[in-house]
């Protein structure tokens, strides 16, 4: 089989992002200015790259910032649900620093392996893996050998980067994500291997 590259890249900057705010799949809000501007340096960026095909995930951010790039790699956006953001529930809308002890006993069971454990009123680990990862494999299936840009959200980026990889689910942490970073994978029908994370050179002017 052909390899495929995978770049995945998350959305934009929103208020949510600027203001330290959880933002999961119940909150569909739109890129900020500055989100706009960071989508036009990644899709100025990813002009370096053959691809094929621009997917995302559908919620607003994510395909606005895909749009940005599919218009100037020339090419049409398909957006799918299954990778929209994790749902984070009862987090979602409060500032990070107000719900920081219930989200440090929760990263923390997740790092000892019980990544079946769900936010209250929302989704786990295990969950969002089972929903985005398949729909990833089949679009592999479905576009073989294909060079794909992919548009999601940071917590499915750690998820699913540290599912493909030998971090491993309970240490996702290790990911680091930034609004419009790149991810270059590339799958050999059996495997992901990583060339970089997190690339963000093209958002120096932006950042």
């Amino acid at each position: 089989m052909s390899r495929s590259r995978l770049l995945i890249v998350r959305h934009g900057e929103t208020e949510y992002n600027r203001n330290g705010q959880m933002q999961g799949r119940g909150l569909d809000a739109p890129l900020n200015e500055t989100g706009h501007q960071q989508a036009q340096a990644v899709a100025e960026y990813l002009t370096s790259y053959h691809v094929d095909r621009v997917i995302s995930s559908s919620m607003l951010r994510a395909r606005q910032s895909a749009a940005h790039i599919a218009e100037r790699l020339d090419k049409e956006a398909i957006a799918y649900e299954e990778l929209d953001e994790m749902d984070f529930g009862n987090w979602e809308g409060r500032p990070v620093d107000e719900i920081a002890g219930e989200m440090g006993e929760t990263f923390r069971r997740w790092k000892e392996g019980e990544t079946d454990h769900q936010i209250p009123g929302g989704e786990s680990p295990e969950d969002v893996l089972e929903r985005a990862d398949s729909r990833i494999r089949q679009c592999l299936k479905d576009f073989p050998g294909e060079d794909l840009v992919i548009v999601v959200h940071g917590r499915l980026i750690r998820i699913l980067i540290s599912h493909w990889t030998d971090i491993g689910l309970p240490n996702m942490e290790q990911i680091t994500h930034t609004n419009c970073g790149v991810n270059q994978l590339f799958w050999d029908g059996d495997t992901f291997d990583v060339v970089y994370l997190n690339k963000t050179d093209h958002l120096v002017e932006v950042l």
